[in-house]
């Protein structure tokens, strides 16, 4: 499929120029279809009966699979949450964190991270990485690493400056267990899970699937205690709650997600084109290009998708001009302004961007 052919599958694209990935993804016709027809599948069968309880569970499964096809692992080491959050909470929680342990972060993480961070026993370092290089991001972090370290948790992309941690590096100099915040990063850029040991995918923001849908990636989901069990948690329960967790990373679940929204994932990953990291790279090296030209551009050149700017004005009520002439960014800050840049992203996008604000 030809990159006209594939940006002409979603209709928001018809009228604006759609720069908000990083907040909510774009759907395409077949994910609405997919999920349009998943509604009137479960109506005809009164959702109910043996046959529809089969066909969600073989929905799950496929969803899982696909999944686990694009981080490049196996099923059995992704559990289906509704957002990064969810992992976040499952790996926290299922940790066993004590005060007298220590959690090395970034000063950049979302709440999604940030506030399991902040309600678990273990005292959190924080790296301060955004005002510096992020080629110094590896220094910094490690400078935060002490003996009392049991976890580095952070995003693999920053959702404020857009800067790409070195996630890998931080596994192999320290060896610990390392958490990584993919909500930026999958189907954004290429993600490999190499030795790390949580990856988390919000699969609402650049697979493009509907909310609230998302995954966990545990390397060795045997490791990990069940602390957040839910009703797809176990194989057997006995009456005093006791139970037999499920085989492999299943076991963290995180409860029934509707089947529409999982039959509208499921469409949204079948459409994620092969050639899309080298075109999303592409584009937002030309938005970045394009935006320095005017503004004051705080994401350094070739990092991923996310590209933060300042105009000098109300960065809100700039989000709300751009949207006002058919241009949706988000502003992350009072004053900084977002833009992401996926394969989707057109010049004509870029040129809409920049009129919007200047």
């Amino acid at each position: 499929m030809t990159f006209e052919e594939a940006r002409a599958q979603f209709p928001v694209f018809e009228r604006y120029a759609y720069l908000n990935a990083g907040t909510l993804g774009p759907l395409s016709r077949a994910t609405l279809a997919a999920m349009d027809e998943q509604i009137r599948h479960d109506q005809e069968l009164g959702r109910g009966g043996v046959a529809w309880f089969a066909s969600v569970t073989a929905l799950r499964e496929q969803v899982r699979a696909q999944l686990a096809a694009l981080l490049g692992t196996t099923p059995e080491r992704i559990a289906l949450t509704f957002s990064t959050t969810d992992g976040c909470n499952i790996v926290l929680s299922g940790l066993d964190l004590i005060a007298d342990d220590e959690v090395v972060t970034t000063d950049a993480e979302h709440p999604g991270l940030l506030a399991p961070l902040g309600a678990c026993a273990a005292r959190v370092r924080v790296a301060e990485v955004t005002k510096r290089p992020t080629a110094e991001a590896l220094e910094i972090l490690l400078a935060q690493v002490t003996p009392r370290t049991r976890l580095i948790a952070l995003s693999h992309v920053l959702w404020t400056t857009g800067q790409v941690m070195p996630v890998h590096e931080l596994k192999a100099e320290t060896g610990l267990p390392v958490l990584v915040d993919g909500a930026q990063s999958v189907a954004a850029i290429p993600v490999e899970l190499g030795e790390l040991d949580f990856y988390t995918v919000s699969a609402q923001k650049w697979p493009c699937g509907p909310e609230p849908t998302g995954a966990l990636y545990v390397r060795e989901p045997e490791a990990l205690r069940v602390a957040l069990p839910t009703s797809w948690s176990h194989l057997t329960i006995e009456p005093d709650g006791t139970f037999e967790p499920r085989v492999g990373a299943a076991r963290f679940d995180f409860g029934w997600i509707a089947a529409p929204m999982l039959a509208g994932l499921s469409a949204a990953l079948d459409d994620l084109p092969e050639w899309g990291f080298a075109r999303a790279a592409e584009m937002a090296a030309r938005c970045h290009a394009a935006l320095v030209e005017r503004f004051d551009v705080v994401t350094e050149p070739g990092q991923a998708g996310l590209i933060s700017f300042r105009t000098q004005r109300d960065a809100l009520e700039d989000a709300q001009r751009a949207y006002d002439a058919g241009v949706i960014i988000r502003n992350v800050d009072p004053v900084w302004l977002r833009a992401s840049c996926g394969w989707w992203t057109s010049d004509e996008d870029i040129e809409r961007l920049v009129t919007a604000l200047v």
